[in-house]
């Protein structure tokens, strides 16, 4: 028959005897779950992982997406649904334009300002002031070009303000769309890519056009050389952008198509920037008639302008 210190667990003794040893000893509870130290957890994950999540905005970024497309529950057709695209205040407005201006080498537009909270506040207006700075500033460009020839008469083109809204606001949104299907339809055939979402496409697009700003305005000093400097330096700067957030998407797909796919992108950013310069301001000068001039014998004189 078993005696009492057979029905006894050693376990329990051998952790009593070092507790009475040693007060200050630690001891493990079974129903308390043993915590996995950050530095021992950041060890066991892939290397080069953290590099792939920070540029194409997976890991957490995934999960405030999920959160944030959890608050914009509210049916399309209310007037709530279109507000939360506009739930931002000027300090994120303001870190966005400064993000778009001067881009951080290796990092990804949309996971570092967008994805936490997309928003059209920001493009809507950024493409507004550019639609009336191009106009306004082709204006004044034509004026101070003929500013001092008799043959001349100055008369403001406000047909420009309708071209530039409907070439920018055209760029600023059928170009995401376009771009958006395109990365839908390559994430059914590679699963890799990543596919941004439409919002994400034409924030980035919107907060990319905002270095053309003080570009247009600086596009009124009528030197062609100054014009084109401003123009590649503009182009080096957004198209950074575009290139720094979509290349990570569309890296893993076939070599060639990411290429070309990147290549567009920035062919037709250029031809935004390239055809506003020539159309506002660029446009070759109208042949004015010269003047007729009645002699007093009866004939016309007619007299050559230059």
């Amino acid at each position: 028959m078993a005696t009492a210190d057979d029905l006894k667990f050693q376990e329990f003794d051998d952790a009593a005897n070092l507790l009475a040893a040693n007060p200050d000893a630690t001891t493990i509870s079974i129903d308390e779950p043993v915590e996995i130290p950050k530095n021992q957890h950041s060890r066991l994950q892939e290397p080069g992982r953290e590099e792939d999540d920070e540029l194409l905005g997976t890991d957490d970024s995934d999960k405030t997406e999920l959160l944030a497309g959890q608050k914009k529950s509210a049916p399309f057709w209310t007037f709530e649904y279109y507000q939360t695209f506009f739930d931002v205040d000027t300090y994120q407005v303001l870190d966005r334009i400064k993000g778009s201006v001067f881009p951080v080498p290796g990092k990804n537009f949309v996971r570092l300002y967008i994805r936490s909270n997309p928003d059209l506040y920001g493009p809507f207006w950024i493409c507004a002031t550019l639609v009336f700075t191009i106009a306004v500033s082709g204006n004044l460009s034509n004026f101070f070009i003929h500013l001092g020839k008799p043959t001349y008469h100055y008369v403001p083109e406000f047909r420009k303000v309708s071209i530039a809204a409907t070439t920018i606001y055209a760029y600023a949104w059928l170009v995401p769309l376009a771009l958006w299907g395109f990365l839908m339809w390559r994430n059914t055939k590679v699963m890799n890519i990543v596919s941004y979402s439409f919002l994400e496409i034409v924030c980035v697009y919107g907060y990319s056009l905002f270095i053309y700003i003080p570009t247009a305005i600086l596009w009124i000093i009528p030197q062609k050389v100054v014009r084109w400097v401003l123009v590649v330096f503009s182009l080096c700067l957004s198209g950074s952008v575009l290139v720094m957030t979509f290349w990570p998407a569309v890296r893993d797909d076939n070599r060639r198509i990411a290429v070309a796919t990147v290549a567009t992108i920035l062919l037709l950013h250029a031809l935004l920037a390239v055809g506003c310069l020539a159309y506002f301001f660029d446009a070759p000068e109208l042949d004015i008639p010269a003047p007729i001039i009645p002699a007093h014998n009866g004939t016309t004189v007619i007299t050559k302008s230059h």
